[in-house]
């Protein structure tokens, strides 16, 4: 089969196409025939040797890919043999390998693709689509919110703002450039702003003068300080990322923070977990998250690339040239 491998940590340039030899399932383990794989945010930085907690740095050399979609064809001892042929999407865990044209992982780690969903949609429902239904169970949304969103052509941000508009809420939304913006408000967004433009911030005060009441913050740094100041008297700042970087406030900053009563909540790891409940909450998010899909609610945005040039969608991701989920196809 072919696959990209990663021989040594750095640029976008060093992941590579290759033949690699077939894997074989071990005993309840199943191997799939790729028809998606997701990439992530993530994965860039484990490329570049850097470790992103909790997932650690991989065994060189690797075939990156933690996201992965398609058909199973073949079975390692003792699994059902019910999953034979089966359409599947899993998240592969701390395990990579979903780079490749088949990919195996244990058969409890399995999703079969509700009717109706393509590979690519269900492979970016599998972690992107977890992800925003686990950020979304600390804010209930409804007609008297008003959600401001940055990122919001990513792939989180894309899923936010329609979510956010399905529950009746206002929804704010900004994108680097017109394309984006675009984007943003074909998704629903009721405000779609360009954040490179210096007078962002001024047109969302004119717009809603009391200010948002919850700020879904994947980036951090420069934009999300400005967009501190945009939350009402006991707003809510949920933080899910820190792309660009942490959040440059003065202890004066923080004092007038606490004294408007917002509160900051870091919502990744335990915390999402332990509001999802359930033995297995990461299932459970899955789950929900592939009906939400499947019912029409939430319609990830896409970028697909073959799976040969994984280099290329890893460069584009870093540049922020990408809207939506970033999928590869062999």
């Amino acid at each position: 089969m072919n696959a990209i491998r990663l021989h040594t940590f750095g640029p976008a340039e060093n992941l590579t196409y290759e033949p690699t030899p077939l894997p074989v399932p071990a005993p309840g383990q199943v191997r799939i025939a790729v028809a998606a794989a997701g990439v992530h945010l993530l994965d860039t930085s484990l490329r570049r040797g850097v470790q992103g907690p909790p997932t650690p740095l991989p065994e060189l050399p690797t075939i990156p890919g933690r996201e992965v979609a398609g058909t199973v064809d073949a079975l390692g001892p003792g699994t059902d043999p019910a999953w034979l042929g089966r359409p599947v999407v899993a998240h592969l865990g701390f395990a990579p390998g979903g780079y490749a044209e088949y990919a195996v992982t244990d058969a409890d780690r399995l999703q079969a693709i509700p009717p109706g969903l393509d590979p690519a949609t269900a492979v970016a429902m599998i972690g992107t689509g977890r992800t925003t239904l686990g950020i979304l169970q600390f804010t209930d949304l409804g007609p008297g919110s008003v959600a401001l969103v940055p990122a919001a052509a990513g792939g989180i941000g894309t899923l936010l703002v329609q979510y956010a508009k399905h529950a009746g809420a206002t929804v704010v939304a900004l994108a680097g450039g017109p394309a984006k913006t675009a984007l943003a408000a074909a998704n629903g967004a009721d405000l779609a702003l360009d954040y490179t433009r210096p007078d962002w911030a001024d047109t969302v005060r004119a717009h809603h003068p009391a200010g948002a009441t919850v700020l879904f913050d994947s980036v951090g740094g420069p934009l999300a300080r400005t967009a501190l100041d945009l939350l009402a008297d006991g707003g809510l700042h949920l933080v899910f990322g820190w792309s660009c970087g942490p959040i440059p406030l003065t202890d004066a900053d923080r004092a007038d923070l606490d004294a408007r009563r917002v509160t900051t909540q870091s919502v990744l790891g335990p915390a999402m977990l332990q509001l999802a409940g359930g033995d297995n909450p990461l299932r459970l998010l899955e789950t929900r998250a592939l009906d939400e899909a499947a019912a029409g609610r939430l319609r990830p945005a896409l970028q697909r690339y073959p799976l040969a040039e994984a280099a290329t969608a890893h460069h584009d991701l870093e540049t922020r040239a990408t809207t939506g989920k970033v999928v590869l196809e062999p």
